[in-house]
């Protein structure tokens, strides 16, 4: 039974499931080049079938999230859904009613789901798949929550499990508690939207001057320049407060949004953001850990977007009484198509785990492919290499950096090693190189190590786990920092991938690098250049070389030299 799930807001997608298994899953931005692509995802549709190899009539059934009254007036209207993109990613001078739009944003997503939602997002969401081809099949629509916990719990591995989400908000709720036990996935609790502490950190986003559901990476970046100070002493503590295993907001949205900028105002915003990533961390702790205590399960998978968090995560990992933990590494809204699809396949067949090994789920390219689109470029010339995991090893020791494009392209925000930029993680001076040309990512933003995973337990602290996702940070072991400058952050922490079996190609090259540095670190940036989503196919990948005057690329079973570099 082929299941399809699509999600058409907020960082768009498509995924494919037959029967218990993960077929295909991808989002839109990489098919059309705006990052974070919020129009239906046809394309990503597209790629999920051609992949499979079947038709849209081959296909049973199809789950999409979210009904609520905002998302169902943008499928309605579109241009409202679109105007708001630009507005968010800032892609328009400054509105004089910015505040009123804000407001508007926060008065219309409370609102929840509605009467007839459910009905009007069924119908236009079946007319925009019958357009494409789809006739008999079956639509579902699928509770935002309930589909951010079932690619959380059934991706986990675990048989027993707390499942926790966290977000912005999704049909009334920002957050929910559910526990997984004997194939059955039942929500116990849920937060409110109105008590979100994901809407909190957007607002703070967007006072410091960056883009909301997009740059809260770089606040927590930011957090870290900041003169320490207690949580006692911080003026935004009673933002919020944890009771049992409800989060509560003191002020709504608008209020909150209102007196956060006003606060902002008068001090630095590293000072600000750290309040704020204090704030958050402080709350997720005691929210978890409410959890944990209170259904007596160590074994907790976490998701939503406000799980992007890595160095909240971190702090959760600590909590007393958690034993193991996953966290799903697609946890904003461009993973619940596959968590939509997940949801129907649950209800409809009662499927509650999948083989998660690794990320590696979206389009390839075969040789035939790669060589055509070589050939067409003057500027550079390629080989076959067969010893391409000691020759890009060969080539980052010696302080260069390559661009890496293997196999399938990862699911989510994260390069684990198939679309992502490699360099050696002890040196500074091709960091610098790599912001100065390709990246130009913040000066505060660090860059993020992969490593074999035998090596975690020597280069970090309180591993509690594998990592195979950049989900969390971890502290740098003392004496280590020189073997991984280039990875490290001010507060000595770092975000590594933890590289098995599932990536042998990536391993290879990781075990070329033990062998001429004595240890298997590099720095993993993803292949993209500053603005735009990871690359998509070996034209992408071409058109990013050539843009960012790159010299040496691995590309499948070629190495490609520019000659203009």
């Amino acid at each position: 039974m082929y299941i399809l799930g699509l999600w058409d807001g907020h960082d768009s997608g498509a995924a494919l499931l037959e029967d218990d298994k993960i077929v295909f899953a991808s989002n839109e931005e990489r098919y059309t080049k705006r990052k974070l692509e919020i129009k239906f995802p046809y394309n990503s549709i597209n790629a999920a079938l051609s992949y499979a190899g079947i038709k849209p009539a081959d296909v049973d059934a199809v789950a999409f999230p979210t009904t609520e009254f905002a998302k169902t007036l943008s499928r309605v209207f579109p241009q409202q859904q679109e105007a708001y993109y630009k507005f968010r990613r800032r892609k328009m001078l400054r509105p004089r009613a910015e505040a009123l739009m804000h407001n508007a944003k926060y008065a219309m997503t409370g609102l929840g789901v509605l009467p007839l939602c459910g009905t009007i997002s069924k119908a236009v969401v079946a007319d925009k798949l019958r357009r494409i081809g789809f006739e008999k099949f079956k639509l579902y629509g699928i509770d935002h929550h309930s589909a951010h916990a079932a690619a959380t719990a059934f991706t986990s591995g675990f048989k027993k499990s707390l499942v926790v989400t966290i977000d912005g908000l999704g049909d009334g709720l920002s957050g929910s508690v559910s526990v997984l036990e004997k194939g059955e996935l039942e929500r116990k609790h849920a937060v409110s939207a109105r008590n979100s502490i994901g809407v909190f950190y957007e607002q703070v986003t967007n006072i410091v001057g960056m883009r909301e559901l997009e740059d809260e990476g770089k606040v927590m970046a930011m957090a870290c320049y900041s003169y320490p100070f207690p949580f006692e002493d911080n003026r935004l503590r009673d933002f919020f407060k944890v009771e049992g295993l409800d989060i509560i907001a003191k002020y709504s949205p608008i209020r909150q949004y209102d007196m956060l900028g006003r606060i902002a105002w008068s001090m630095p915003r590293e000072q600000f953001s750290y309040m704020a990533q204090q704030l958050l961390e402080h709350v997720m702790v005691e929210f978890i850990g409410n959890a944990v205590s209170h259904y007596k399960i160590g074994s907790v998978a976490m998701g939503g977007g406000t799980l992007s968090n890595v160095k909240a995560n971190m702090q959760v990992r600590g909590i007393e009484g958690l034993k193991e933990w996953s966290i799903f590494p697609h946890m904003g809204d461009g993973g619940i198509a596959l968590g939509a699809a997940m949801q129907a396949n649950y209800a409809l067949n009662g499927v509650s785990a999948y083989d998660f090994d690794g990320a590696y789920l979206g389009d390839e390219f075969d040789e035939t492919h790669v060589e055509q689109a070589l050939r067409k470029e003057k500027w550079l010339s390629f080989e076959r290499d067969t010893n391409k995991c000691s020759h890009a090893a060969e080539l980052i020791s010696d302080d260069d950096y390559v661009f890496w494009f293997q196999g399938r392209m990862e699911y989510g925000p994260r390069a684990l090693g198939n679309r992502s930029i490699l360099a050696k993680a002890g040196s500074d001076s091709v960091k610098e190189k790599l912001n100065m040309y390709v990246k130009q990512r913040e000066w505060y933003q660090p860059f993020a190590p992969s490593m074999l995973s035998e090596e975690a337990p020597r280069l970090l602290d309180e591993i509690k786990g594998r990592d195979k996702f950049m989900t969390m940070a971890y502290k740098v072991k003392p004496g280590k920092e020189g073997l991984l400058k280039s990875v490290i952050h001010i507060d000595n922490t770092a975000r590594p991938q933890m590289v098995g079996d599932e990536n042998p190609n990536y391993r290879g090259l990781l075990r070329n690098l033990v062998k001429l540095e004595g240890h298997g670190v590099v720095l993993n940036t993803s292949f993209n250049i500053h603005g735009m989503p990871i690359v998509l196919s070996p034209e992408d990948a071409i058109g990013t070389m050539k843009k960012t005057k790159t010299k040496h690329m691995f590309i499948e079973g070629f190495y490609v030299e520019n000659k203009e570099a």
